[in-house]
């Protein structure tokens, strides 16, 4: 069974600098509670100029179920249809197309497109971000097709690698390679 890297790279995505999920967290708390008081206020001043009375605990509790069940349907809401005046997709018979789904090469492009462009002119960012990616590409090839990693048989990793590709996956260069260089690194990495 062969893998390319393009279905390695559609397999995963990168982000630049992981988000504090602490701090999301407390911002969705801080959000809830607001919006929670906001239309308690709203509720209790309705029924106070009605002349009716409730329980706050209970105003407060139905709030937060009707937010909870909001927030529910909409993550299992289905997405939106395309626009009336939306392209068509070549290829695809009428209404068979699922908008919803992510476009793999898109994906795979741009999880490499904006670590190169972020790390185009630092040799430290490229060095820490973008050749550990390609040396676990790497790894990967030897391990699908060869059955070793550059870890477990260094010997045979490199003669099955090449010294150039090798001496550039385990030697930091002193500044990120241009862009010629990188495709033919890629290009090695396919002959694997």
């Amino acid at each position: 069974m062969s893998t390319s890297i393009d279905d390695l790279l559609s397999s995963e995505t990168y982000a630049e600098e992981p988000a504090p999920e602490r701090r999301g967290r407390l911002r969705w708390l801080a959000r809830t509670l607001a919006s929670t008081a906001a239309i308690v206020v709203v509720v209790v001043v309705g029924l106070r100029t009605v002349g009716l009375q409730v329980s706050l605990w209970i105003l407060v509790a139905g709030v937060l179920a009707l937010l909870a069940v909001r927030r529910v349907t909409a993550a299992l809401a289905p997405p939106p249809p395309p626009r009336a005046g939306g392209r068509a997709p070549g290829g695809e018979e009428p209404g068979s197309w699922n908008w919803a789904a992510q476009d793999a090469l898109r994906a795979a492009i741009n999880g490499w497109e904006r670590p190169l462009d972020w790390c185009a002119g630092d040799r430290e960012r490229f060095t820490t971000r973008i050749l550990p990616r390609l040396g676990e590409l790497a790894d990967e090839r030897l391990r699908q097709k060869h059955g070793v990693t550059r870890e477990s048989d260094p010997a045979r990793a490199r003669a099955l690698l090449g010294e150039p590709l090798w001496t550039f996956l385990n030697t930091p260069p002193h500044r990120p390679p241009s862009p010629r260089v990188l495709a033919a690194i890629v290009v090695e990495l396919e002959k694997l």
